[in-house]
């Protein structure tokens, strides 16, 4: 017996150059992709084949040294080559390389059949080993690096590379997109969370600070998955609002670039800082919802957004319309009073109201939207003053 495989050893190590040869020749009428690839890494993948032989040599040699020897097929490789070829194509490889085997060495001596199928098992174990390490290591590179992009968001110190960084990680999106944060969940799932925001046409970036969730979403490019309309973003937060913990969930006005983000994130924050404040906030709530409450918190973006929404269009108007405006809030909105102190009829009140709605989006006949529009006139006119 120890003189048969003396033999074996003898012949294999005398025709393995030939084995080599046959292997390339295998790889090339077998595999389409090999015979694309550029010269660079079809040489790398020679390698890891010739490097195949010579590794089956040594193992039949001794085979407990299988666990080394059979990793150690793919010491060879280039790390860029692991990159750019997948598993299923390294199993192609280890198949040529088998059918070499079976028809040069179990074609002459079936007693090798056995010994082929044992490496081969090894070999194809040690492929997925590889490939497995290395999935895992790029997703802990990933999550540090989504980690940093959001930080970047969050705090606005980023630069021009922040686009890039973010396509790094798959970010799809060239266009608008926002800030939803919230309270973390116990559980935190965020392979549910991109399944969700990806059946939504988005991409997400997402981050979690402290107790805080933080999802940064974006439509992807050719829009949703469903039926390729545009990504509504109201109805993307709803989708994920079940994906945070209790508490407010709180969205960002739409920015139009991830180097935008920023303005949303912070908007967010500020409306996640004060949502206690409006006691029947709807859950998800628009950061500009929680207008008059970031401004009482002294929020310079809020009161900026105030002026510049409300007061200042209302100003550049009509006069009648801010007076009327002014009067119906000071009096309770009640229509009769302020017509009798406007000295005007009911319904030119009502008029004027519905006007102002038109002009600038909100109602004053409502409670909520009555609240902001009294706070943007009072920092309007103390704005105003300020500048004299």
């Amino acid at each position: 017996m120890v003189h048969k495989k003396a033999q074996q050893l003898s012949w294999l190590r005398r025709t393995a150059a030939e084995l080599s040869a046959a292997v390339l020749k295998e790889l090339n009428s077998s595999l389409p992709w090999y015979r694309k690839m550029p010269a660079t890494r079809k040489a790398a993948v020679e390698s890891v084949a010739q490097q195949g032989v010579a590794s089956f040599i040594e193992w039949h040699e001794d085979p407990t040294a299988q666990p080394w020897i059979a990793a150690d097929v793919f010491a060879s490789a280039p790390r860029e080559l692991m990159r750019s070829i997948s598993l299923q194509q390294t199993l192609q490889i280890v198949r040529a390389v088998v059918n070499v085997f079976d028809n040069r060495i179990a074609g002459q001596d079936p007693s090798m059949t056995e010994p082929i199928l044992r490496y081969s098992r090894d070999v194809a174990f040690a492929a997925a080993d590889v490939y497995a390490r290395a999935a895992e290591s790029r997703g802990l590179w990933d999550a540090r690096l989504e980690a940093l992009v959001v930080d970047s968001i969050l705090t606005g110190e980023h630069d021009s590379e922040l686009p890039s960084r973010a396509a790094a990680l798959g970010w799809q999106t060239d266009s608008d997109c926002m800030v939803i944060v919230g309270a973390a969940p116990r559980q935190l799932d965020v392979d549910m969370i991109r399944r969700a925001a990806r059946r939504a046409g988005a991409d997400v970036l997402i981050g979690q600070h402290a107790s805080r969730l933080i999802v940064v979403a974006g439509e992807r490019a050719g829009g949703a998955e469903t039926d390729g309309t545009s990504l509504d973003f109201a109805e993307l937060t709803d989708k994920l609002d079940e994906h945070f913990g209790e508490g407010a969930v709180v969205y960002g006005p739409t920015v139009s670039s991830v180097q935008d983000a920023s303005r949303s994130a912070k908007a967010a924050l500020a409306g996640l800082a004060v949502s206690k404040a409006w006691r029947s906030a709807p859950r998800p709530v628009g950061a500009d919802d929680l207008l008059p409450e970031r401004a009482l918190a002294g929020d310079s973006l809020a009161k900026a957004t105030l002026v510049s929404r409300i007061y200042r269009p209302l100003a550049d108007h009509s006069t009648d319309l801010t007076n009327t405006l002014w009067a119906y809030l000071d009096n309770g909105r009640s229509l009769e009073s302020t017509a009798r102190g406007l000295g005007v009829h009911p319904n030119t009140v009502r008029y004027r109201l519905k006007r102002i709605a038109n002009i600038i989006g909100f109602d004053a006949t409502d409670a909520r939207q009555a609240l902001i529009l009294h706070t943007a006139l009072i920092l309007g006119v103390m704005r105003r003053d300020k500048q004299k």
